[in-house]
């Protein structure tokens, strides 16, 4: 298993050389957001030709979390991943339209979405659920806040992190992802499980003297 430290901007050739279980860091400028309303927001962006308020270009995250301000200035109190499959609809739109390199957050993406990642490079990274403490150290500073006038988990947000991570690449740019993997590898041993506890429910019925419907 490979460790790759990885410094915004991330190069195409970069990401096409990570493999599902790597374990990745990042350095540099990043944008996240964790709401439906904002990624509906950047389709219709995209759909009218019009430049979302905050520049996207590398790396965008499906982090939320706590924001005060103070002295005037925007800080992260805290950043957690939340469920990237919300944002299916989304997502390959997205991913083709400013040629992400990266995305992420919790249960991966869809088909769809894994063929857009595969088309222009880009990788999935799975963070760490209720790992707020490792991400949030990592934050250095807000650099730009779009659509302020939402609630915190809605905005979109740009900030530098360092090591922001280590995040395991569970879909990579060729079309491998761990959550297919685990889903095909489930459905194939469904009927076997199904059988055995039929198995040992006529069993159970039999030292019972139970009738079995």
């Amino acid at each position: 298993m490979a460790i790759y430290n990885l410094k915004v901007p991330i190069t195409e050739e970069q990401v096409r050389n990570l493999k599902v279980g790597d374990l990745v860091t990042i350095s540099g400028e990043i944008v996240s957001t964790v709401g439906l309303p904002t990624h509906q927001r950047l389709i219709k962006c995209i759909e009218e030709g019009k430049a979302p308020p905050v520049e996207i270009d590398n790396v965008f995250l499906h982090l939320g979390g706590s924001m005060r301000e103070i002295n005037g200035k925007q800080e992260i109190v805290f950043m957690n991943p939340t469920t990237s499959t919300r944002f299916n609809p989304q997502m390959p739109q997205i991913i083709r339209h400013f040629n992400l390199r990266v995305t992420g957050g919790k249960a991966g993406l869809d088909s769809k979405s894994v063929e857009a990642m595969k088309e222009v490079g880009c990788v999935f990274l799975s963070f760490l659920g209720a790992g707020a403490y490792g991400l949030t150290r990592a934050v250095r500073e807000v650099k730009a806040v779009g659509w302020g006038e939402l609630i915190f988990h809605y905005r979109l947000l740009r900030f530098s992190v360092d090591k922001l991570g280590p995040a395991v690449v569970s879909i990579d740019a060729h079309g491998h992802s761990i959550y297919s993997e685990v889903e095909a590898g489930i459905k194939k041993q469904t009927p076997a499980i199904l059988a055995e506890l039929a198995k040992s429910a006529v069993d159970i019925a039999a030292l019972t003297g139970t009738k079995q419907h």
